[in-house]
Parts: structure tokens; C-alpha cells; sequence
């Protein structure tokens, strides 16, 4: 079985140096355990993607679990093996197991304004990425329901990304008081800065980030996230493989669920603490 990724730059390298792949693998593995597989992992450059993608869709025998790549080349792999799922939004055709990015991003600004925020920022994922892209758009559609001005950055994905983002919404806007951050790992480097400026989180900063990984109970203060079901999602696109074609346009939903720490000044009502 065949797990695919699609690096997005410099500095996005190999797909275990990631949390985000490594609970695509922890979801996959106990699935595996005792079925025979071979799994084999694929890091795939954006600029050749289309011939690596022709070259592993000939290949793959099991299936392929697409854990981040453009709806554009899963269509392209899917018209050339029907065995396959994707991980982050796709195309209409493409099996995938679906989480509601755009709704965890919107719920994210809203907790975020809840708690007294009015000058939230966002530092956004690689713009070609498909979980990044929803995202964004949460972020958007959530700070134009509220009335409240727009203030971003690009990352990467990756904690320096985020680490440089704060810094250069901070000097634009020293009264940023939170930020909703795309992913944990940068939502580390985004706290590293704001530190470093003497401000404190959740105090004079607050932050969400997004997907729950190992990276935001690591973070000094512990990160409040939006969870995403990783470990699950992979779980059942491994499951549904074993079980042979999956159909065309299938989708399994997955809850986006808000998880409090400490880098949001205090519990939500309603939601899981831990």
C-alpha cells in the first residue's frame, strides 16, 4: 500500500519529519498489522508530480491513501487506479475521507472572539495545499461575519514558517491580540515570537491552532487547537482499501472538534478539556 504526499518547497522534506504524517502512518499501521501489505511511502516534488504520479498509480497493487496532495493530480491518479483515497479535500470523483476545515477555521476565529478578541490574525499553509486552502477561507468567511479587520500571513506548514509569520504581523500590527494559526506546528514557532517580544500568551496574545498534534502539548503554554481526526480518517481509508475499489465520489465524514489549553485565556463551554 502506497502513502503519498506532495512537498510544497524547501524546507518540507521527508514525510516522517512531519506530526501530521506520522498519525497518517500511526492510523494505518494497526490496520495493516497481519494483512500481508507492504507499505510504502512517497514524497513527491510539486514541480514533477505528474510523472511520479503516473509512475506509483501503475504501481500500486492495494491502494493508495493520498495524505496531502492538489485535487488536480489525485483526479490525475484516480482516472489511472481507481484503488485510492484521499486524506484533505479533493476532487468530486476521488474517494476521501472529509473533515470540515473550513468550519474547524470559522469555529476557531469564533471561540477566539468569544473571549474578548477583536484584532485576530491568522497565519495561513502553503497556498497550493488543500487543507490550507479551507482554512483560509474559514478564517475569511469568520472575520467578515464579525465585523472584524483581516490580518494574515503565509507559512508553511512547518514551525519556522510560523515562527517568521508572527514576527511580521507583529511589527505590522503591534495590537494584534490573537491569532488563529493553520496548523500546530507553526501555531510553536508563532508563540516562540510572540515571546520573544516580551508579550505573554495567552495574556497579551492569544492562540488557536489546528489538527491537535503531538506538536500542541509540546508547546510552553499548551496549545489550544481544533482536533483533527487523523489516526481515524487513516484508519478507515486503510480499511476501506482492503475492501477493495472504493466507489467514485465515496465520503466519510469526520467531526473538527476544539480542544482547550492554555494558550487561550480560558476553558470554552462545551467543549472537551484536556
Amino acid at each position: 500500500m502506497d502513502v503519498i504526499a506532495v512537498t510544497y518547497g524547501p524546507g518540507i522534506g521527508w514525510l516522517g519529519t512531519h506530526p501530521y504524517f506520522s498519525r497518517v502512518l500511526a492510523g494505518m499501521m494497526p490496520v495493516l498489522e497481519g494483512a500481508r501489505v507492504q507499505l510504502r511511502l512517497h514524497a513527491v516534488g510539486l514541480e514533477a508530480a505528474g510523472d511520479a504520479i503516473d509512475e506509483i498509480a501503475a504501481n500500486t497493487t492495494v491502494g493508495a491513501v493520498l495524505a496531502d496532495i492538489t485535487p488536480d493530480l489525485a483526479t490525475r491518479f484516480h482516472r489511472r487506479c481507481r484503488r485510492v483515497v484521499s486524506m484533505v479535500p479533493t476532487a468530486p470523483s476521488v474517494p476521501a475521507m472529509r473533515a470540515d476545515n473550513v468550519g474547524g477555521a470559522y469555529a476557531a476565529v469564533r471561540e477566539l472572539h468569544r473571549l474578548g478578541r477583536r484584532r485576530i490574525a491568522a497565519i495561513h499553509g502553503p497556498a497550493r495545499n488543500p487543507c490550507a486552502i479551507d482554512r483560509r477561507a474559514g478564517y475569511r468567511r469568520a472575520v467578515d461575519d464579525l465585523g472584524l479587520p483581516h490580518a494574515s500571513a503565509d507559512g508553511d506548514f512547518h514551525r519556522d514558517g510560523g515562527h517568521h509569520a508572527a514576527q511580521c504581523l507583529l511589527r505590522q500590527d503591534p495590537d494584534i491580540d490573537a491569532m488563529f494559526v493553520a496548523c500546530d506546528l507553526m501555531a510553536a514557532g508563532a508563540v516562540q515570537a510572540i515571546t520573544a517580544t516580551g508579550r505573554r500568551v495567552p495574556d497579551d496574545v492569544s492562540i488557536v491552532g489546528f489538527d491537535d498534534s503531538i506538536a500542541a502539548v509540546c508547546t510552553n503554554p499548551p496549545l489550544t487547537t481544533m482536533r483533527l481526526p487523523v489516526e481515524e480518517m487513516a484508519t478507515a481509508a486503510t480499511r476501506l482499501l482492503l475492501d477493495g475499489v472504493p466507489a467514485a465520489g465515496h465520503r466519510q465524514q469526520f467531526p473538527i472538534e476544539l480542544v482547550t489549553r492554555a494558550s487561550t485565556p480560558a476553558p470554552s463551554y462545551g467543549t472537551r478539556d484536556r
